[in-house]
Parts: C-alpha cells; structure tokens; sequence
C-alpha cells in the first residue's frame, strides 16, 4: 500500500517572524530556492500546515506567516539512526582508487547529528580540528514515510515521503584511521538536511536531478544524480531486508567526486567557510556555515 496522497509539494520547517513555535508550511512562491533566500535575507512567505511534523503535515490551513529561521524539515526526535551509503558515485569511487562495491556500504550516524540550514551554525569539534580534516560530502537524502522492511526493489518508492539535500560532514583523520566510518561521521550537528522536503509527485525520478557542492562560491562537486552506483529503489530495498526503517528515517545516498580529502593538494572545511549542496530542480540549496568547537 503506497502512501496517501500528499496535500503538499515541498514543506519547509520554520520559526515563524510573528514568534512562537517551530510550524510546518508550504513556500507560497513554488520556485523559491528557500536556502538561497534565507542565506541572502530575503523574505520567505509559507503557507500554514496543520500538522505538527512533516510526517503528518496536515492541511493548509489559509495562514500564511514569513519564516524567520528555517530549520531541518525533521526534528532530532522523528529521524531515529540515520542510514548512510558510502562510495555510491562511480566517478568517487574512481577519485578514492576504490573498488566498486559489489552491495551499498552502509554506515550509521545518530540522530545528534542531525543539524538545520543557515543561519544555524555546522561546529567542527575539537577532535577534528587537531588534525586540520574536516570535509564536505554533498548527498541527496530520502526521508522514509511508512514502516518499511524486507521490501522489493519494485515497491521501494512507495515508501518514499520526500527528499531533500544533506552535507555528510566527515573527519578525513578519524575515517582513515578506522575501518568503521561512524565515530569519523557521527558528531553533534554533522548531518545537516534541507532547506526544504519535496515529495515524490515533484521528483519521479532522482536520476534526472543534479547536485552540486560549492565551498565558498567555487563549485567543488558538480554532477548528475545519474552517476549513482546502486539506485534509491535498490538502496531501500537492501537496507530494509531484516530491519525496520520507520517513519522519519533518513538515509543518504552517498556523495559525488569532487570532496576535499581526495583532492590534491587537499582542501578541508574551517571557521568562516560555507559549504552549499545544491540539488535542482525543486529541492533548493542546503548552506551551511562553520565554526571551530569553543
């Protein structure tokens, strides 16, 4: 059973201007890059949900309200562990020198990580900046929307509530000191997802999108989501044989060539740098800025 039809297009979370809560809302000008905006200070203008989550947003209820601060679509408490793929674009395998693998390399951050756009601010911790490796890893990220396990690569997508764009921040030194890669992948705030969530019915094939990540301005991953390795569908598929991926669960579907561990000489993420992942057409970009640990 596929999920019910959606009153929504593209939902954002957001502190409204007028104060109180965090409200769930749909951008009333649909061709918004609503990261962009808020990253320039322009003015964001949703229309009001009922619902208190994106998992069940509700109905429009007429209000409109202007967005003070955008944050992730999904709070801490909805996204349980995060799944991730790691050497899922055959051009970052190549950059890695890295054998492609024969099933998706999964790995898991917590749900700590979980970290909103701009203005809020991505902190390298301490531990990473004593070995001078903090990196980029621009994703897109699938937000699960009913119970999945043991599914068929064929029914996958119905499982789907949205995407949005994600930045799998990594300690280069942590990762290449271990084989697991979680502890390297899993600090407070480095998963960062947004600006906005955008259902299925806008995104009927991820393929046809394309990312890119850009480090202060200069393009430094640029590539068509058709360089995946292994596809959503079979991603969803293999991670769900045995286990339960419950509503809210995120799950990001690996990165392109271009991060700045790889490159030579390497380039790596410090105070003051702002990262965006831009994922077109419809998700918008995710900007994230960055402080040192106090």
């Amino acid at each position: 059973m596929s999920i019910a039809p959606l009153a929504w297009k593209r939902l954002i979370r957001f502190i409204p201007r007028s104060g109180g809560q965090a409200l769930i809302g749909q951008p009333t000008d649909a061709n918004q890059d609503v990261g962009l905006a808020s990253r320039e200070g322009q003015e964001i203008r949703a229309e009001v949900f009922d619902g208190s989550s994106v998992l069940q947003a509700g109905k429009p209820t007429g209000k409109i309200e202007l967005v003070e601060r955008l944050l992730s679509p999904l709070a801490m408490h909805e996204v349980g562990t995060i799944r991730c793929i790691g050497l899922n674009y055959q051009k970052h395998a190549d950059e890695a020198h890295a054998e492609v693998p024969k099933v998706p390399v999964l790995f898991m951050k917590p749900e700590t990580a979980l970290g909103d756009p701009f203005p809020a601010p991505t902190i390298i911790p301490k531990f990473t900046l004593q070995h001078e490796s903090a990196d980029w890893e621009s994703e897109l990220a699938v937000v699960i929307g009913k119970t999945a396990k043991n599914v068929s690569e064929a029914e996958a997508l119905s499982y789907v509530l949205g995407y949005t764009a994600s930045n799998d921040v990594s300690s280069r030194f942590s990762q290449f000191e271990q084989s697991q890669w979680c502890f390297s992948k899993s600090f407070d705030g480095a998963c960062p997802i947004g600006p906005a969530i955008v259902s299925t019915e806008l995104i009927p094939d991820v393929s046809a999108l394309h990312m890119r990540g850009l480090k202060n301005g200069k393009v430094m991953q640029n590539s068509g989501l058709d360089d995946l390795i292994f596809s959503v569908p079979k991603i969803i598929s293999f991670i769900s044989q045995g286990t339960s991926l419950r509503p809210g669960t995120i799950i990001l579907t690996g990165t392109p060539s271009g991060v700045g561990g790889m490159m030579n000489p390497k380039e790596h993420l410090r105070e003051g740098d702002e990262f965006a992942v831009e994922i077109l057409p419809h998700i918008g970009t995710l900007v994230n800025r960055f402080e040192h640990e106090k």
